[in-house]
């Protein structure tokens, strides 16, 4: 095992280790032992057993707590020896995409584990309807980090909720009762000759990211030995999941990480180039989440200040609903202040000559649709805080490329939907750098530049420039 997946799994131990330890010496002391004087019945009967059968240990080492501490330790040790708990392999059968199998497995080797150790212990007269309710809760929170699934479930993506599209796979497939494809959602199906296989994944795996968000890419193939190059090159930089069944000994044209397993005499190569997933997706969500939330407080003066000034001006709504295209092309109500007009978006294809911005951009420099007296709000981009709700929601995040209309996507090549594959931020590398370019290659340079980089660090970055960013503009005046 790598030393980098030796310490994530340390990670992961000691912080196990420390969450059921802290929750099970708190309710017990809370609720399972009667009362103080119980417990210190308990814990003369732990010292009487250290005095008979293993008085080599420190009396000072002997507490409750203590023995707390070394049951879970012992238990999680026993835990992570098995691979039940510490690898869940996507590239397995599996035919029910329900977690409760799961959850009665660690129900059961949890309880029968601890109670038999409260009775080796003579740990007796204790509550028995809250240790009844106890014999849930750990389980449920062994399960709930046993990986990143079910924790980016909470976070807003759940993997029942992504899609994929496959290429050559039979309908009857028994590959379909694949993990990786069993908890994910068909969304379409393609059968064509593998000659015609190149041109037909880009062109329709780029055509329906474009309308409904696309997670993974899976294609078989039963005569080619080797990916042609174009082929190979586009799925590796897709920032997708790519599940390739070959009846061959697939050799490939570049070095890159893969996963191979022989399932039913085929080969399986899977890879995750999806740069915001798992552990990543997480801290990038915690984070998102903290400062948010943290911000939305501090905002709340402001926040009320600038709807009573927009009632004042041009009544409701004071708040917008933007469709937008979000992670993995999924569409999203994006939140704003409004600064023009009711209905405003709708003049859009009128004005549309008077654009001068290049591709997808629509500005104008005296847009007829903005309300007098509100421009300020767009200059210094208050119109744009209520998004914070959107990155609490988990539809965008405080930093990544800024999320366009739908029928903007049109303008997007191959390359550019690369972009549709990290969260839509509130700020970006563009919004630091040259905000208020007319060039649309500008903004394709520093979307793609923010996705091969990308990085909590460069993230934090980028936030701290922008306040930094905002202070100058509004102290400068311009």
């Amino acid at each position: 095992m790598k030393i980098k997946n030796i310490f994530k799994y340390l990670i992961r131990f000691v912080f196990l280790q420390s969450l059921i330890f802290f929750v099970t010496s708190w309710y017990f002391d809370n609720f399972v032992f009667i009362s103080s004087e119980h417990k210190f019945e308990i814990y003369q009967s732990l010292v009487e057993d250290r005095n008979r059968f293993y008085d080599f240990l420190p009396l000072g080492w002997i507490t409750i707590d203590g023995l707390f501490f070394a049951l879970v330790l012992v238990f999680l040790i026993i835990l992570y020896s098995t691979k039940f708990y510490t690898y869940v392999n996507e590239l397995d059968f599996s035919y029910k995409n329900s977690y409760l199998d799961d959850y009665l497995i660690l129900y059961l080797l949890w309880n029968s584990f601890i109670f038999s150790s409260l009775y080796l212990f003579r740990i007796t007269g204790l509550s028995r309807s809250n240790l009844f309710l106890f014999s849930f809760i750990i389980p449920f929170l062994l399960i709930s980090f046993r990986n990143s699934e079910i924790i980016s479930t909470l976070l807003g993506r759940s993997l029942n909720k992504e899609n994929y599209i496959s290429f050559n796979v039979n309908e009857f497939s028994n590959f379909k009762n694949l993990r990786i494809m069993a908890y994910r959602n068909e969304e379409l199906s393609i059968t064509c000759e593998e000659d015609e296989l190149s041109e037909k994944i880009i062109i329709e795996v780029d055509k329906l990211n474009k309308i409904v968000n696309i997670n993974l890419v899976i294609l078989q193939i039963e005569k080619l030995k080797r990916l042609p190059r174009g082929l190979e090159k586009y799925l590796i930089g897709l920032n997708k999941k790519v599940l390739i069944i070959s009846s061959n000994d697939l050799k490939f044209n570049t070095n890159f990480i893969y996963r191979k397993n022989i399932v039913e005499s085929k080969n399986l190569y899977y890879f995750n180039n999806d740069i915001q997933y798992g552990s990543k997706f997480i801290l990038k969500r915690i984070f998102d989440i903290l400062i948010a939330f943290i911000l939305l407080l501090l905002l709340l003066p402001i926040f009320i200040s600038i709807s009573l000034l927009i009632r004042t001006f041009d009544g409701n709504p004071v708040i917008i609903k933007q469709k937008r295209v979000g992670l993995h092309g999924k569409q999203i109500n994006m939140y704003k202040f409004r600064t023009m007009y009711n209905n405003s978006h709708e003049a859009r294809d009128v004005l549309k000559k008077d654009n001068n911005k290049s591709g997808p951009l629509f500005k104008m420099d005296r847009d007829p649709r903005l309300i007098p007296g509100l421009q300020f709000l767009r200059k210094f981009s208050l119109d744009e805080l209520p998004q914070l709700v959107n990155v609490l929601k988990g539809e965008m995040s405080l930093v990544g490329p800024r999320p366009l209309f739908k029928e903007d996507t049109e303008y997007f090549n191959k390359n550019y939907m690369r972009r549709l594959n990290v969260l839509p931020g509130m700020t970006g590398l563009l919004q630091i750098n040259e905000r208020n370019t007319d060039d649309f290659e500008i903004w394709y340079k520093y979307d793609i530049e923010y996705i091969e980089n990308w990085s909590l660090y460069l993230d934090f970055k980028i936030l701290f420039k922008t306040f930094s960013a905002v202070y100058k503009k509004s102290t400068s005046g311009k």
